[in-house]
């Protein structure tokens, strides 16, 4: 393996994140962890919303913050102000990327829009992450991931076809939106090395969500076939399912090409099965989905769910449970990668968290720390940036723009 380097890939980078909840931060998370000195901006007082999401700790701090706060600094500045306004503009000048997930005419109507910004810093790249993107007739919309899920197309093939669509657990579509604004960014970036300019990324969550849709909507198209709800398979993908075991746990079996099915059949000791016209081919067996999932679930319901898993893992047969945070932190292999990292908190306390991602073989991201606390990085920030003295902060401090 080629032997690490110190710096980070990003660590010439200065940001600043002016977005709240979680698809701006989402793309803020993503460059921080590269090593760009990530600023977030945040009001005086109260702080980002996330601060109060998710579920506590003993001490009733809440989790998800430390998470999505990682490696970031935290700059309170009251943006409704005009003095607060004056000094984001004095910190865009000095700024490489400026994120914000307001709606849209919000940084317009503080003076704060792009064209002004770039007047004093051409090489400037703002990324603007909403739920409708930045033009169009629903541009003024609020839009929540839920919402956006659902215009891209994702809510309504998620679920059983006897019931409504349901959500997956997670904000995916604010998630998605975010991955794409931090991927704009370093697009942009490339693309100042050669023009010297900056330019605005515009990232839609339900573009975002809709970009992963694979083939619906030319299946339409083309096809006349629109994608219904199927609940835990894949309509015309067999097999491809979860699978009881014995012991109550569910198995997920993908064996859905020809030779990775006969190896799966092999290790059933039903060798013949790969060879019936039913199931030879892929085609045959997503004309016969149901019944070759009935035969693998007996088959499985006869054996405990991890000797399975090994099972089909010594066969070549992708195969695996359904895990929990739980499993997650108990398992080898998550153990051996360090796709689980430890990161003290505040009090000093290690606090669990999902690593970096993806990995660089030479210089790899890192959690350097957990998300701050509010204000925390204000009078350095302001000191270092803007080289204000210590009667300046003081100043902007008692009359609550910062």
């Amino acid at each position: 393996m080629n032997e690490l380097i110190a710096s980070l890939p990003l660590d010439d980078l200065k940001v600043l994140e002016l977005g709240q909840l979680i698809a701006g931060p989402t793309c803020g998370q993503v460059l921080a962890d590269f090593g760009a000195q990530v600023v977030k901006i945040e009001p005086p007082g109260k702080g980002d919303a996330m601060r109060q999401w998710g579920q506590t700790d003993e001490s009733g701090e809440p989790l998800w913050w430390n998470v999505i706060a990682r490696n970031k600094q935290s700059l309170t500045l009251d943006l409704r102000k005009p003095e607060g306004q004056d000094l984001l503009r004095r910190l865009a000048a000095k700024a490489d990327v400026l994120i914000e997930n307001f709606r849209p005419g919000t940084m317009e109507r503080w003076g704060l829009d792009y064209q002004s910004l770039s007047a004093d810093n051409p090489g400037l790249i703002m990324v603007r992450v909403t739920g409708f993107g930045q033009d169009g007739p629903y541009a003024s919309r609020a839009g929540f991931a839920a919402v956006c899920e659902a215009m891209g197309g994702l809510r309504y093939i998620s679920g059983y076809p006897d019931r409504p669509p349901v959500r997956v657990g997670i904000s995916l579509g604010d998630t998605l939106a975010g991955v794409q604004g931090a991927m704009g960014a370093l697009l942009a970036l490339h693309q100042r090395e050669k023009t010297g300019r900056g330019q605005v990324v515009d990232s839609a969550i339900f573009e975002a969500v809709m970009a992963m849709m694979e083939s619906l909507i030319p299946d339409y198209a083309r096809a006349g076939k629109i994608r219904e709800r199927a609940g835990s398979f894949l309509p015309k993908i067999a097999p491809s399912n979860a699978y009881p075991a014995r012991d109550g746990r569910d198995v997920i079996i993908g064996a859905n090409q020809d030779t990775v099915f006969r190896r799966l059949c092999e290790a059933m000791g039903q060798p013949t099965l790969a060879d019936h016209p039913d199931y030879a081919d892929h085609r045959a067996r997503g004309e016969n989905q149901q019944a070759i999932d009935e035969l693998i679930a007996a088959w499985t319901a006869h054996h405990d769910a991890q000797h399975i898993v090994d099972l089909l893992a010594d066969a070549g047969v992708p195969a695996g449970l359904v895990y929990t945070a739980k499993d997650m932190l108990e398992d080898e292999h998550i153990k051996e990668r360090g796709s689980i990292v430890e990161v003290p908190d505040r009090h000093g306390k290690p606090l669990p968290m999902q690593n970096v991602f993806p990995r660089l073989s030479q210089t790899p991201g890192k959690v350097r720390q957990v998300g701050p606390g509010l204000g925390e990085h204000t009078e350095a920030v302001l000191g270092d940036w803007l080289e204000l003295d210590q009667n300046s902060i003081d100043a902007l401090r008692k009359d609550s723009v910062i």
